[in-house]
């Protein structure tokens, strides 16, 4: 039970942390909910490798988490070639 339910928060973390960065976007995202989860926890996963390069810990917290998925955000819509306030699919 305890690997589903780790599996089941590490879920709701990436959908929080996904969803607040995409809503801080300017702009329409076309995503599903899957790969907002994915979003959330890039983010979040990138954010505990800079925290704990930088502070030797690997809490980055929540407005960090939410500041490197807005920078993975960017760089998909840069990939569609879209600009930053809007996304063209």
């Amino acid at each position: 039970m305890g690997i589903l339910l780790y599996i089941i928060v590490l879920a709701l973390l990436g959908l929080v942390v996904g969803a607040l960065a995409r809503l801080l976007m300017p702009g329409p995202d076309p995503m599903s909910i899957p790969a907002t989860i994915g979003l959330g926890l890039a983010g979040n996963f990138v954010a505990g490798l800079i925290s704990l390069a930088l502070w030797g810990h690997g809490a980055p917290g929540l407005v960090v988490s939410v500041v490197f998925s807005m920078l993975i955000l960017w760089g998909v819509r840069r990939s569609r070639r879209g600009g930053l306030f809007r996304s063209r699919v």
